[in-house]
């Protein structure tokens, strides 16, 4: 699921010297992530579900869960790997008990313009991850029609609010112990316990895929004309550093 921001973010040379010094020279440990992606429809068709999750590993998709009809679609080898696996039986059980919370919360967090025109549809980002040192850590992503909205820290349960639309999302859940300690919950304990037990089943399969991805970074892009000999110095700097590691690597 992809939000949309309010800014975009060109990468600079130095970021793309950057991603190819990481090429060349990946980073050690193992980093995974794993993410779930709620869209809950308070007024579905009836021929669509009123809670539908999307699951990935590492930024790729593996299987798409109906809440209602507790229907599961496996979307690639790893699905099938997991399928009989007694985690997976826990953990569709807690997919649907989180569907049901968004549900219920869906009326009270709907933006105020749209509460005349009925509640949006809402959408959940919960995502869990594990660190190249092996730390981990968790958090959630909320929004409407694609627009990120509020981002739930799960490990200090502070919420940020980033769009308008998330504003009485962020004054309900900050007043609703019962609801932040349900995501706290679910992510820094289910998914991280989740994540663990499905690496363990994927090793194998994971180490012959692509490196994973844990998030897109963002660069405010500041190059004017007037402000180029200012950072290009710096830049051409950092360059020939990260051309000096790459010859390091290769050698």
């Amino acid at each position: 699921m992809g939000w949309t921001t309010d800014s975009e973010a060109p990468l600079s040379v130095a970021a793309l010297l950057l991603l190819l010094a990481l090429r060349f020279c990946p980073a050690r440990g193992d980093a995974h992530s794993l993410s779930y992606n709620f869209t809950i429809d308070p007024q579905p068709r009836d021929d669509q579900p009123w809670c539908e999750v999307q699951g990935e590993v590492d930024q790729n998709v593996f299987l798409s869960y109906d809440c209602g009809t507790a229907q599961i679609m496996y979307m690639s080898p790893l699905g099938e790997k997991v399928k009989n696996m007694s985690t997976w039986e826990t953990q569709t059980v807690t997919l649907r008990d989180t569907g049901d919370l968004l549900q219920e919360q869906v009326p009270d967090v709907t933006p105020e313009k749209h509460t005349d025109k009925g509640p949006l549809p809402l959408q959940a980002r919960m995502t869990c991850w594990r660190e190249d040192n092996g730390l981990t850590n968790a958090s959630w992503e909320f929004g409407f029609n694609g627009q990120l909205c509020l981002v739930f820290d799960s490990e200090n349960g502070h919420c940020t609010m980033v769009h308008p639309g998330g504003r009485q999302m962020k004054e309900k859940w900050e007043n609703d112990r019962a609801v932040t300690d349900f995501f706290r919950m679910v992510s820094m304990g289910g998914c991280r316990a989740w994540l663990q037990a499905f690496l363990v089943c994927w090793e194998k399969m994971l180490k012959t895929s692509a490196s994973p991805t844990m998030g897109p970074h963002t660069v405010k892009s500041t190059a004017t004309a007037i402000k180029q000999i200012t950072w290009i110095l710096p830049v051409l700097v950092t360059s020939f550093v990260i051309i000096g590691i790459i010859i390091a690597c290769i050698h």
